[in-house]
């Protein structure tokens, strides 16, 4: 085992306002040997850049809510800080070379954790602590026959990225077949050419759209997958957290198509969540508080977190037990602007702080970041709570 000098790892700071997007980003910046630093928004970035001076790379996603995007943040961090290396990665834009700042690197999602931890070594240099095979140069010269499983797996293993491309070449033939069908039959229905302008360029829009949003959930789906099995105990386990990740970003994916994609109501989020854990004839939920429509990006949010508590409430907490009780209860503070969110749970077993961090107390704790605001854990005897406090200016949909 060879590693590197004694010194503290670099820092990357990440820019990604998709939750579990950016909490996979920051296991690839662990992976390579490095420290993340998190920010959800180009704002958030400006302000951690202007108040520190030890970060060596920038790792950020293009599209972006807030006053600039991801190529316009890059923009500005390589004018006011030119020390500082830029990867930009996006599943919808592919900017060119004259639209990147110099030296700066662009991969589309998904993203390849193996390919990502080389290029961000290769940009800032190795890891705090690298593990190196101790292989001879002339053991590399020997027949494939004679060299050992971790040299033949350098040459070709099948990566996350691989396969996901080769589904979105897929998915690219389908919407090329989807525009042929649609001409033929806009031709067939006897559409004159000027409405039929129109509608191949509202058509474009639409197939456009479409797969930005195909590609950002083949993104998600591929996080979900990677954290879930990096925190797995077992295969089954691992294969059962995939499940209920996935089928939880379903539920949110349906509860929005209901609303056309736009924002639906918190109540409705809170019960959806909840209803596969509970029995409506014991009605082991109670659920109290205001109704109010918040964006898109915090019902997906908000979903992945109900759904993490009423897991670990199922396994662990209240609900493990007959006996058990949850609390959903909200409320919005008018003076302050804030909605505060409490999940308590009673009448179950003695509760225990757990000892490793997983994923999904991560991700709890990521919608506070998420939401710009804060989240306490809170393992009582009496029961695990869960507070969540954000400005409601995170929740509502824009203007």
């Amino acid at each position: 085992m060879n590693s590197t000098s004694s010194a503290a790892p670099a820092n990357v700071l990440i820019v990604e306002d998709e939750m579990v997007l950016r909490m996979r980003a920051v296991d690839i910046v662990e992976d390579a040997g490095f420290n993340a630093v998190e920010a959800v928004n180009a704002d958030d970035a400006m302000v951690i850049l202007e108040s520190r001076s030890d970060i060596s790379l920038l790792f950020t996603d293009i599209q972006m809510p807030g006053s600039m995007d991801g190529l316009k943040l890059a923009h500005a961090v390589h004018n006011r800080w030119p020390a500082i290396k830029i990867i930009l990665v996006s599943g919808q834009i592919k900017p060119t070379d004259a639209e990147k700042p110099e030296d700066s690197r662009f991969f589309g999602k998904p993203l390849g954790a193996a390919q990502m931890v080389a290029e961000i070594q290769d940009m800032v240099g190795a890891g705090v602590l690298q593990i190196v095979p101790a292989v001879s140069a002339e053991m590399t010269t020997l027949p494939v026959s004679f060299k050992p499983a971790v040299l033949l797996e350098e040459e070709h293993h099948p990566t996350a990225q691989e396969f996901l491309t080769a589904e979105n070449d897929s998915l690219r033939l389908l919407l090329e077949q989807a525009v042929i069908d649609a001409n033929v039959l806009l031709a067939q229905a006897g559409i004159d050419a000027e409405e039929r302008e129109a509608a191949d360029k509202l058509q474009k829009l639409i197939l456009d759209e479409l797969h930005h949003r195909i590609k950002n959930t083949l993104a998600t789906v591929s996080a979900i997958a990677s954290q879930s099995l990096r925190n797995a105990t077992s295969l089954e386990h691992g294969q059962q957290a995939i499940e209920g990740r996935l089928v939880a970003l379903g539920r949110a994916h349906d509860l929005l198509m209901q609303v056309s994609w736009a924002n639906a109501g918190l109540a409705h989020i809170v019960r959806g969540a909840v209803e596969a854990y509970d029995s409506q004839s014991e009605g082991r939920f109670t659920i109290d508080g205001p109704d109010i429509r918040i964006s898109s990006g915090a019902v997906i949010a908000l979903a992945m977190t109900l759904n993490e508590l009423c897991t670990n409430t199922t396994k662990f907490g209240a609900l493990s037990v007959p006996t058990g009780r949850v609390a959903v209860t909200w409320q919005i503070d008018e003076a302050t602007q804030r909605l505060r969110l409490l999940w308590s749970e009673s009448s179950g077993p003695k509760v225990q702080a757990p000892t490793r961090r997983s994923f999904g107390t991560r991700m709890m704790g990521s919608l506070g970041q998420q939401l710009s605001g804060q989240v306490r854990l809170s393992y009582e005897p009496s029961g695990f709570v869960y507070a969540l406090d954000v400005p409601l200016s995170s929740l509502l949909p824009k203007p």
